[in-house]
């Protein structure tokens, strides 16, 4: 191997360059993607972190890089000087950025070897995701994985300077933290100065940044590492990063116009999409009654309808009892399906049951009308009426479940999505933005038998809604706020409660008594009483962001380091098992239970 001398610098990236340096001397530092022996002139592939370039050695050109050459492997790490040329007619590659031009090489230093890899990195080889992530290292070097973290570091640079265009202050906020187990668990830190005594690792920066807002650091915003101790799941992780922002003396109003900016910058400078302004807005009711769910992706159609007026009065027993108990019918219409089969029928209604309906119930319009196992329980002009309140036209498909507001929603919005990409009626090239608004302040926690914050304690209640907190609760609206991109909540945020009268009484309804409240949160109650001013704000999924821009399937592609779905990370072997001298430091007593 050589050694690393003045004259091996790289001068330019592999994949940068272009016809325009033909005829200019280069410096190339990469790695070897792949070799090629052509009877004597040997032909690398040269990768970098931009891309990658044809490099061709020939023995008349020089004798000692050919003599090199024969030893190239898969993975070597080399540098190239040499010279840009053409290609020879006929040999362009034009799936390359740099497949019109090569470089001949001079002379050729290989700076370090590499054992046989495990996998290849080529784009369509098929590797188990556990093979990658143990070998992370090497995953990473992937073209289309480098493309993602390039974007995502020109999504993290775009978010960074429009906040400091706008008059932001990014502070810092602490890691080592108060434990307030309220929603998803703590990753706990102990002291060691403070036996017995835990810090938490963040789930948010949200009390800081509320504090912030009370110290008068009216714009702050942060890309911040927060951390949930929560089961795993394919957009979910143990340690993720947020983009974090609070403002004072606003109203959602300005919150919608700042944040919309924001968006308009990041698609226009990291995707080249113009976002159309104002973004629609949308009251979490309705959302809930058209799509089913609090995040609809509105690429496409398929709405739900109701159907318990005309329905529950029928001769259909499991109808009329369902909506005697409170319950709902509803159903969504979809174009060219009554000609299903049994089979298909019984799948559909199994991504129904998913939702939690006990069954699905369907309709095949017809020229002669509705056809149906449940049309013997209706009268004709009942089966007319629903086929004309539904829209539906002959071969279309009418599927219902009556349940309660909340199956019926889970399960006919799930199957909304699984029909809408099953019949390819999702633009994939849209990018949908839209506000959703005026959520539930409360809700119900059956297991508990109390009231829980939907989005977190400290947001505040509409105004016209407060004087219901004494006397109905669960009607009560929250100033909250989620943006929705494509079907996925992308961030969300909330007006605050900055008075702590109000504080205090939604501490009251979330059955924290006042001792606990002073035990968990005393030093916002305490900063409330210094002249608190109103204020609100927002936290964006930066990884959410990255992934949704990135056309990934899982939050682990665009994490550089990522943990599996068990919360371990397979390349470094964490968590492990620690020395006995470091827990008895901590003054921890660690008991394991039996493997069953």
């Amino acid at each position: 191997m050589d050694a690393f001398l003045p004259e091996h610098k790289r001068t330019i990236y592999c994949g940068r360059i272009r016809p325009e340096h033909v005829g200019k001397e280069v410096v190339l530092c990469g790695w070897v993607h792949r070799r090629r022996d052509h009877g004597g002139l040997v032909f690398v592939d040269l990768r970098d972190r931009e891309g990658l370039v044809q490099v061709v050695i020939n023995p008349e050109g020089s004798a000692e890089a050919h003599a090199k050459a024969d030893a190239l492997r898969v993975e070597y790490v080399l540098s190239v000087r040499g010279t840009v040329r053409r290609r020879p007619p006929g040999t362009e590659n034009p799936s390359l950025p740099t497949g019109d031009v090569e470089v001949a090489a001079a002379t050729l230093a290989i700076l370090n070897e590499s054992r046989p890899i495990p996998f290849s990195l080529d784009e369509d080889s098929d590797v188990a995701e556990n093979v990658r992530l143990k070998y992370r290292y090497l995953d990473l070097r992937r073209p289309s994985i480098q493309a993602m973290f390039v974007r995502r570091a020109r999504l993290a640079r775009a978010v960074r300077e429009y906040f400091f265009e706008n008059g932001f202050l990014e502070v810092e906020t602490p890691v080592l933290t108060k434990s307030t187990p309220e929603g998803a668990r703590d990753y706990l830190v102990p002291s060691r100065v403070n036996p017995g005594m835990f810090y938490a690792l963040p789930q948010s920066p949200q009390l800081f940044k509320q504090i912030l807002m009370m110290a008068g650091y009216d714009r702050y915003a942060q890309i911040v590492k927060c951390f949930r101790d929560e089961d795993l799941r394919a957009d979910r992780q143990p340690e993720f990063t947020q983009i974090d922002v609070e403002m004072s003396f606003i109203d959602r109003d300005d919150i919608f116009t700042m944040m919309e900016g924001l968006m308009a910058r990041v698609f226009r400078e990291v995707l080249d999409v113009t976002v159309a302004r104002p973004i629609p807005r949308m009251g979490y009711r309705e959302a809930m009654d058209r799509f089913g769910v609090d995040k609809p992706d509105t690429r496409f159609a398929l709405e739900i309808a109701d159907y318990t007026g005309l329905l529950s009065a029928a001769g259909f027993r499991v109808f009329s009892e369902i909506a005697a108990k409170g319950g709902v019918i509803r159903g969504i219409t979809v174009p060219g399906l009554a000609e299903s089969s049994r089979s298909e029928l019984a799948a559909l209604e199994e991504v129904a049951k998913i939702g939690g309906a006990a069954g699905l119930a369907w309709f095949k319009a017809t020229d002669k009308g509705l056809a149906s196992p449940l049309a013997k329980f209706f009268k004709e002009e009942q089966l007319a009426a629903l086929r004309e309140k539904s829209g539906a036209k002959a071969g279309d498909l009418i599927l219902v479940v009556a349940d309660t507001f909340d199956v019926a929603c889970a399960s006919l919005g799930r199957l909304r999505l699984h029909l809408g990409e099953k019949l390819g009626m999702i633009d994939k090239s849209l990018y949908h933005l839209l506000w959703v608004t005026d959520f539930p302040l409360l809700e119900w926690d059956k297991e508990e038998k109390r009231w829980s914050a939907m989005h977190h304690p400290f947001t505040a209640p509409l105004d016209e809604d407060l004087p219901l907190l004494a006397t109905d609760p669960g009607s009560v609206r929250a100033k909250a706020y989620d943006m929705v991109l494509n079907g996925s909540e992308i961030g969300g945020g909330s007006i605050r409660i900055h008075r702590k009268d109000v504080q205090s009484r939604m501490f009251q309804l979330l059955d924290i008594d006042p001792d606990a409240a002073r035990l968990k949160f005393g030093f916002l109650l305490e900063a409330l009483e210094f002249g608190a001013p109103p204020h609100g704000g927002i936290a964006f999924g930066l990884d959410r962001l990255a992934m949704i821009f990135s056309g990934a399937k899982s939050l682990r592609d665009v994490i550089a380091f990522p943990k599996t779905q068990k919360a371990t990370c397979l390349m470094t072997d964490a968590p492990s098992m620690v020395d006995v001298e470091q827990l008895r430091e901590l003054s921890i007593r660690v008991t394991v239970p039996e493997k069953r």
